[in-house]
């Protein structure tokens, strides 16, 4: 009885339509649910740190100093724990898969420098402000 059960299966596999898709030759389909790679927007981001802190895989760096954000490919698992820990709304989870390799990539997003406030001009502000109360201050006693 076990040999008609086999030879049952086999012929329904050797003749059968294939259970996979053909991947290939027929682009697979991309829905909203799709979960293919993480792009990041490096106006918005504000080098946090905490992608990196809640990736399972450690997938992601960050240099706040060198404003640098990099992800490994390889070990990103698209688990989406990043884009919906980020508070900025800088990663999201693009519908496209990542095309194959042979190698371990990293990619490495520049962000913008970081714009310097001028510390003297605020340092000069109050001292300003300071100088005319005390101006008034002696008018006022000669009064």
């Amino acid at each position: 009885m076990a040999t008609f059960r086999i030879g049952k299966m086999l012929m329904r596999s050797l003749f059968g339509k294939p259970a996979t898709l053909m991947y290939p030759v027929k682009p697979a389909k991309v829905t909203d649910a799709t979960r293919g790679h993480m792009t990041i927007d490096m106006d918005k981001c504000i080098f946090c740190n905490l992608c990196a802190k809640k990736c399972p895989t450690n997938a992601i760096t960050v240099d706040r100093n060198a404003r640098t954000w990099s992800i490994q490919r390889m070990k990103c698992i698209q688990c989406n724990a990043c884009a919906a820990n980020c508070k900025k709304e800088a990663l999201q989870m693009a519908p496209t898969y990542t095309a194959p390799n042979t190698e371990k990539v990293v990619d490495t997003f520049q962000g913008p420098p970081k714009e310097e406030k001028p510390k003297a001009a605020k340092a000069e502000a109050p001292a300003q402000a300071e100088a005319p109360a005390q101006a008034e201050a002696p008018a006022q006693a000669e009064a």
